[in-house]
C-alpha cells in the first residue's frame, strides 16, 4: 500500500509540473513569430507570458497541454518581435518639443525656405499668445535643406518677431540660431571670444554675432534655456512615451540628461507615467552635480520603469553642422565660412582623457558621442590611457560613430567598444557629406557590416528628435544605404533584413546589459513584444518602410493598439 501511495503522488506531481490551470497566463499563436535568438532567423510556433515574463516558447500543443487555461491571443498571421530597444535617443528634449514650433524640412516637415520659417514662428506666437519679451523656440532647424542653401540669421528673425526672444534649435541639437533679443540675453557680443570647441558665426565684415552657434557657444544657452512649468511637462511625458510605444519601442533611452531633467524622470516614474523602460544617461557637463546628488545613484535596476544608466561624454559636433572633429578638412570649409577647416574637439584630448579616466575608475557605463574619426581617435587613446580591453566587459558605446575608419574598427574590438551607428544619416545628409567629405569618405559612414563581421555588437538608432523615431525607416537606411537623390553609399556595408533587425533589439540590448532582460522572445526574458502587419524579413526592400505596428506590449501588457 506504501508503495502504490508514492506511486500516485510521483504521478500527481508529475502531472502538476506538466499542466498549469492558471488563468493569469496569455498565449501567443498563429503567427510569424521571430524569437531573435541566435544568428539567423529563427521562427516559433507559440509564446506563454505569465506575470510579465516569457514562461513558454515552442509548439503550441505542448504550450496548451502546459498552460490549458491560458488566454489564447491569436496572432492572426501578423508578425511577432521583441519589443524594439531604443539605443540613443532624447527623451527629454522630446518632451520640451510639445510646446515648441516644428521647422523641420521634408520629408519631416514642410519648412523650405527663410519665407517659411519667418511664416511658422509668427503663426506659433499668435497661435500661442505669446506676448512679447517672452521666448518663441522653434526645433528642427536644417539650412542645408532650405532654398538658400545657409543659415539664416537674426536679421531675418528679428525682421517679423522684433520684440520676442527667438531661438532656432538646429536639427544636430548641437547648434543654434537666437536673434537680437536672444543674443542679449544670452551675453553674446561682437567682444564675446570664440570659445574653445565652439562657433559664433558673425555679420558679414564685422564681429557683430549673426546669430548662429554651435557645440560649447551652445552648451550654456542650451542648460539655461527656458523650459515649460512642471506640469505642462508631466502632462508632455505622457505624450512623448505614447510616441515611443506607437513607433514599438518598449525601451527608450535619454541620451542626455541634465540633473533637473533627471530629477524630473524619477518623478514622473514616481507617479507611474513611465509605461516603457527609460535609461537615462548624466551629462558630462554636470558631473559634480550629479555625482554628489543625493537622488542619482547610477544603477543597474529599474525602479518604476527608470534607470539612470551610465554617462555620455560628448567630444566633438555633427558632420552636417561641420562640427564633427575630422582628421581630414570639409572640403567646402567651416560653418561660418572657415577654411581648412577640420571641426575640433569639445575639449582638448588630455582634458578628455581625464574625465574619462574619471568615469572609467567610479566605474560607471560610458557612452561617448564621437561622429568624426579625429573623435574616434580621441576615444581609442582614452581607452588605451586605462589600459581598457574587450575581456574586462566594460561595453563602452561609441555614439553615432559616423566617420569610423577601418583601422578604428580593428582597435574598437580589442578595446571593447560597442558602437551604435546611425544610418539615417545616409539618406537625410549622405548628399551633403559627400560635398563635404568627398565620395570616398562619405560612403563608408556608419560602416555596420565590416563592425559586425570583426565581431563587435552594434546597435542603430534614430537620435530623435534628430530625426524620426521610426523603427523600418532605420531598417530600410541600413539596408539601402541611399541618400535624397538616391545614390546608393557603399554597398558592402549594407546589412541583411535580420542583421538591421538585431542592430534594433539584441544589439541595443546588449549595449546597456539587457541582453539577459529583453531583445529576444526567450523564456525568462521581460514579455516586451511589438506586432507587425508584415513581417520584415519577407517583404521587398521599400516595401519595409510600409510596414505598420498592430500593438505594443510592455511586460504582457498592452500599451499601443491600433485603433
Amino acid at each position: 500500500m506504501k508503495t502504490l501511495y508514492w506511486i500516485g503522488m510521483a504521478i500527481l506531481m508529475l502531472s502538476c509540473n506538466e499542466t498549469k490551470t492558471t488563468s493569469n497566463t496569455k498565449t501567443y499563436y498563429n503567427g510569424e513569430i521571430i524569437s531573435m535568438v541566435g544568428n539567423s532567423p529563427n521562427y516559433l510556433d507559440a509564446v506563454v507570458v505569465d506575470s510579465g515574463k516569457i514562461v513558454f516558447t515552442g509548439a503550441l500543443d505542448q504550450a496548451n497541454k502546459k498552460y490549458k487555461d491560458s488566454e489564447q491571443i491569436d496572432l492572426k498571421g501578423n508578425t511577432l518581435l521583441p519589443g524594439f530597444v531604443d539605443a540613443h535617443s532624447h527623451f527629454s528634449i522630446a518632451i520640451g518639443l510639445v510646446n515648441q514650433v516644428n521647422l523641420t524640412s521634408p520629408p519631416m516637415g514642410t519648412i523650405s525656405s527663410f519665407k517659411d520659417i519667418q511664416e511658422a514662428l509668427v503663426t506659433f506666437q499668435k497661435e500661442r499668445n505669446i506676448p512679447k519679451g517672452e521666448w518663441v523656440i522653434g526645433w528642427g532647424y536644417d539650412p542645408m535643406q532650405l532654398g538658400e542653401m545657409k543659415d539664416i540669421t537674426k536679421v531675418e528673425i528679428d525682421a517679423v518677431l522684433p520684440n520676442h526672444k527667438v531661438m532656432l534649435v538646429h536639427i544636430s541639437n548641437h547648434g543654434a540660431v537666437l536673434n537680437s533679443n536672444a543674443l542679449e540675453w544670452a551675453e553674446i557680443t561682437a567682444e564675446t571670444p570664440q570659445p574653445f570647441g565652439g562657433v559664433i558665426a558673425r555679420m558679414e565684415g564685422s564681429m557683430e554675432p549673426a546669430g548662429m552657434i554651435f557645440e560649447t557657444a551652445y552648451l550654456p544657452v542650451k542648460e539655461k534655456k527656458p523650459t515649460s512649468s512642471e506640469e505642462q511637462m508631466m502632462t508632455a511625458i505622457d505624450q512623448v512615451i505614447a510616441q515611443y510605444a506607437e513607433n514599438g519601442y518598449t525601451h527608450a533611452q535619454d541620451g542626455l540628461s541634465f540633473t533637473k531633467e533627471a530629477l524630473l524622470l524619477k518623478k514622473a516614474a514616481a507617479n507611474g507615467k513611465l509605461k516603457i523602460d527609460v535609461a537615462a544617461l548624466m551629462s558630462f557637463s554636470e558631473i559634480d552635480e550629479w555625482m554628489n546628488h543625493p537622488e542619482i545613484n547610477i544603477d543597474d535596476t529599474y525602479t518604476k520603469g527608470l534607470k539612470i544608466h551610465g554617462v555620455k561624454l560628448v567630444q566633438d559636433g555633427s558632420p552636417q553642422g561641420k562640427t564633427a572633429y575630422m582628421t581630414k578638412p570639409f572640403i567646402t570649409g567651416g560653418p561660418a565660412g572657415e577654411t581648412d577647416w577640420y571641426g575640433e574637439p569639445i575639449q582638448p584630448r588630455e582634458d578628455f582623457t581625464k574625465l574619462f579616466t574619471k568615469m572609467w575608475e567610479a566605474e560607471i557605463p560610458i557612452f561617448v558621442h564621437v561622429n568624426g574619426d579625429a573623435a574616434s581617435d580621441d576615444l581609442i587613446s582614452a581607452l588605451e590611457s586605462v589600459k581598457a580591453n574587450a575581456s574586462q566587459d566594460r561595453r563602452t558605446v561609441s555614439i553615432h560613430t559616423q566617420f569610423l575608419r577601418k583601422d578604428q574598427i580593428d582597435s574598437f574590438v580589442k578595446l571593447g567598444v560597442s558602437p551604435s551607428f546611425f544610418t539615417n544619416h545616409c539618406f537625410y545628409w549622405g548628399d551633403e557629406h559627400i560635398a563635404n567629405q568627398g565620395e570616398e569618405r562619405a560612403s563608408f559612414i556608419s560602416p555596420m557590416k565590416s563592425s559586425m563581421n570583426a565581431g563587435l555588437v552594434v546597435s542603430n538608432h534614430t537620435d530623435f528628435n534628430v530625426t524620426p523615431l521610426d523603427p523600418f525607416f532605420v531598417l530600410w537606411t541600413s539596408i539601402t544605404r541611399e541618400t535624397r537623390s538616391g545614390v546608393k553609399l557603399d554597398q558592402a556595408e549594407s546589412l541583411s533584413a535580420y542583421e538591421a533587425l538585431q542592430a534594433l533589439t539584441t544589439g541595443a540590448a546588449y549595449q546597456v546589459f539587457e541582453e539577459n532582460r529583453k531583445g529576444r522572445i526567450k523564456e525568462g526574458l521581460l514579455a516586451d513584444f511589438v506586432v507587425l502587419d508584415k513581417n520584415p524579413l519577407k517583404v521587398d526592400v521599400d516595401e519595409i518602410r510600409n510596414i505598420s505596428i498592430i500593438e505594443t506590449i510592455k511586460e504582457g501588457k498592452t500599451v499601443f493598439k491600433k485603433e
